[in-house]
């Protein structure tokens, strides 16, 4: 019997405060940037997921040791020599992994890498970042499932990116701190976890420019040191909590929240009906009555994140009216829409658009969580849904959230977590 699931019952609007773990897709490249140097760092903010003890487990077979000082707080220590290679046990597991090949070529001058898993969205290829780290210099080859790099001595470039991307920004901003000479990055991510990284590997001693923005400077240098950081707040957990006020109502607090991260979701959600206003300890957030149906499209940072997207499709199926959402950033993210069509929403997909008309109530039904975010927001849903919302394939979800259910509860949510 399947035990690893969410059970969601609608509930009594939310009600109290909760608090945020810090950015998974700041901390998994923060634990690979310490690649770059021999020493202890000390990582603070890092949550308890199943991504951050996936990373973990990249770095110690590398021959690194990682452990919890306390709740939150991570000590990696890097060693002089390092086994370059991550292996496909690993890797398949989080497609973030791949974050490690500009490190190692840095380091090692050479690193072995299994093509990355993690989740679903279609075709997610890698040649930007090897086209990218072969403009430094580094040379690749493919085989038996591995990509193998070389590099004896990376060297600045000028990289134009065809896409703004994250991961692939991070890679090359890891790889260009020790590089001989300047590397400019022209159309890079500008995400908030970028300009983090970007200020974990100064305090190294690198010298990056632009971080935040879509050019970024990188002046190489020969040496980095272990320093101590705290990792910034996670912005899609706290879209997440934001999301279920508009579903189930009521009024929280989102602490640690930073509205400057997210500024345009929060202005769709005004839209739909649902405040959003900056206070002492975070993002204060009301809901009253049925949302209202908008349009929304997903675009590069400070776009709407398409991570934010299924949060969305999910208060828009209980809103008044009809609302298009569209995906740019990737191929078959709507997976989830045949979940929530089973709890009752009325969405029908054409090409890379969601048709959303939105209803009164959903209905309780079983259904099966096909990735983090998704997942997520099909236990929200539950909160909007009459009777009994089992979520199974709950791992998933494990991934990018510490505590979901409890953290529900403890605003008034009917969600519990069997495992």
């Amino acid at each position: 019997m399947d035990v690893d699931k969410f059970v969601v019952r609608p509930g009594p609007p939310l009600e109290g405060t909760v608090g945020l773990g810090g950015a998974k897709n700041s901390v998994l490249k923060l634990m690979a940037a310490c690649l770059l140097a021999e020493g202890r760092f000390t990582l603070g903010n890092v949550p308890r997921i199943a991504d951050v003890e996936t990373m973990s487990d990249v770095l110690v077979s590398m021959g690194v040791d990682v452990g919890r000082t306390d709740e939150h707080r991570l000590t990696v220590e890097v060693p002089a020599e390092l086994t370059p290679e991550a292996p496909y046990e690993l890797v398949e597991k989080m497609r973030a992994s791949v974050v490690v090949l500009g490190p190692l070529l840095a380091r090692c001058g050479e690193a072995r890498v299994s093509m990355p898993g993690g989740d679903d969205f279609g075709q997610r290829p890698i040649e930007m970042h090897l086209r990218g780290l072969e403009a430094m210099g580094a040379e690749f080859e493919t085989r038996h499932g591995y990509v193998l790099g070389r590099a004896q001595q990376l060297t600045g470039a000028r990289i134009v990116l065809e896409f703004p991307s994250h991961t692939c920004t991070d890679n090359l901003l890891m790889a260009a701190v020790r590089a001989k000479g300047t590397t400019v990055i022209d159309n890079a991510a500008r995400e908030p976890e970028v300009a983090d990284l970007a200020a974990f590997l100064n305090r190294m001693g690198a010298r990056i420019a632009g971080a935040g923005s879509s050019t970024i400077e990188v002046e190489g240098v020969d040496d980095l040191s272990p320093v101590e950081h705290e990792a910034i707040p996670d912005r899609v957990e706290a879209a997440t909590y934001l999301t279920a006020t508009g579903l189930a109502g009521g009024e929280v607090v989102v602490e640690g929240a930073r509205g400057d991260h997210m500024d345009m979701f929060i202005h769709k959600l005004g839209e739909i009906g649902v405040r959003v206003a900056h206070c002492s300890e975070g993002l204060w957030v009301s809901a009253k009555g049925r949302p209202r149906s908008v349009d929304v499209a997903t675009l590069p940072y400070p776009g709407v994140a398409t991570d934010y997207k299924p949060l969305v499709v999910t208060l828009l199926s209980v809103a008044d009216g009809v609302g298009i959402v569209t995906e740019n950033i990737f191929q078959g993210r709507f997976k989830y829409v045949d979940e929530l069509r089973r709890m009752g929403a009325d969405i029908r997909t054409d090409g890379h658009h969601a048709i959303v008309r939105g209803i009164p109530r959903l209905s309780g039904a079983p259904v099966k969580a096909p990735d983090i975010r998704a997942g997520a927001a099909l236990v929200l849903a539950g909160l909007v849904a009459d009777g009994e919302t089992v979520v199974s394939d709950a791992y998933h979800v494990d991934r990018g959230y510490e505590a979901f259910a409890e953290k529900l509860a403890g605003l008034g949510a009917d969600v519990t977590r069997s495992r």
